[in-house]
């Protein structure tokens, strides 16, 4: 299995964390960049990065700014919008000289992705995306909305138990506690994990961004592969398909048993129609 290294580099005035898998025999393709949604971190990418690395593809997967390894900058430095974290993908993108690359989107503020490929369309070859918010009817859980709240958000962002139980809830499975250690790590360090947190889940207006994604991908042009955990607790599978039905090169792959996170229990089933979509060199 390829090796995913750990990677700290400055963008600007802050410092993001990211993961790379380098292939030794590498593909004619784009690089492929990975976007985590919430309250993840990249680390939820590390078992399909290294096996598409073996398969020929370079593959990078960033903490946003606020999460896992990167710098957690307060709301006075960085506000946290999603505007904020379009221009701040641009700039990690920038620095790494990743003029054109393949997206992978996942959950609430992976959903940026979608975001910066409509107004960067010549810099996205294609785009795979994995239950994130595409409805218009779109909402965080009440779980998330409550840490929204002054003061009552203030204190559930601060417990690290609180994410084992998104992330568990969200799933509709157990985690290891490997890799729940994993994700806790950053709340058992420092305060800033969950003031972020805080400010991200502020930051997303899914309302105008959903407006955004629906009418921006009526007829887009580049592939689009949508694989949906159809147990979703949080989001909605009722408008997926109509989503796909009006895209130009759209495929909707589903899946029956996986809930919000599936890239955590379904990784064999999301590599057999998410590789050779990556691979594909005749789209």
């Amino acid at each position: 299995m390829a090796a995913v290294d750990e990677k700290l580099i400055p963008v600007g005035e802050f410092e993001w964390f990211y993961r790379e898998a380098v292939p030794e025999s590498p593909l004619d393709r784009v690089p492929i960049v990975f976007l985590h949604g919430l309250p993840s971190r990249s680390y939820t990418w590390s078992n399909l990065m290294a096996s598409y690395a073996e398969a020929g593809l370079r593959t990078i997967a960033p903490d946003w700014l606020g999460f896992g390894q990167s710098e957690m900058p307060e709301c006075y430095r960085f506000n946290y919008s999603t505007d904020a974290y379009i221009e701040a993908l641009g700039a990690f993108l920038d620095v790494l000289e990743l003029d054109r690359v393949s997206l992978v989107v996942q959950g609430f503020l992976g959903s940026v992705g979608l975001q910066f490929a409509l107004r960067n369309r010549d810099r996205v070859d294609r785009i795979a995306l994995l239950n994130a918010p595409i409805a218009s009817d779109a909402k965080l859980p009440f779980k998330m909305q409550q840490m929204t709240w002054p003061l009552i958000g203030d204190m559930l962002t601060q417990d690290p138990l609180a994410i084992d139980r998104l992330l568990e809830d969200g799933s509709g499975f157990t985690i290891p506690d490997e890799d729940l250690d994993v994700y806790r790590r950053p709340w058992l360090r420092t305060s800033s994990a969950g003031r972020s947190l805080m400010y991200a889940l502020r930051g997303l207006k899914l309302s105008e961004s959903t407006a955004e994604i629906r009418a921006g991908f009526e007829g887009y042009s580049a592939p689009v592969l949508v694989i949906w955990g159809t147990n979703d607790p949080w989001l909605s599978s009722d408008s997926v398909r109509e989503f796909v039905d009006r895209l130009t090169d759209g495929t909707l792959v589903e899946l029956p048993e996986a809930g919000h996170f599936p890239q955590e229990h379904w990784t064999k089933e999301i590599s057999e129609s998410l590789l050779p979509f990556l691979r594909r060199s005749d789209l």
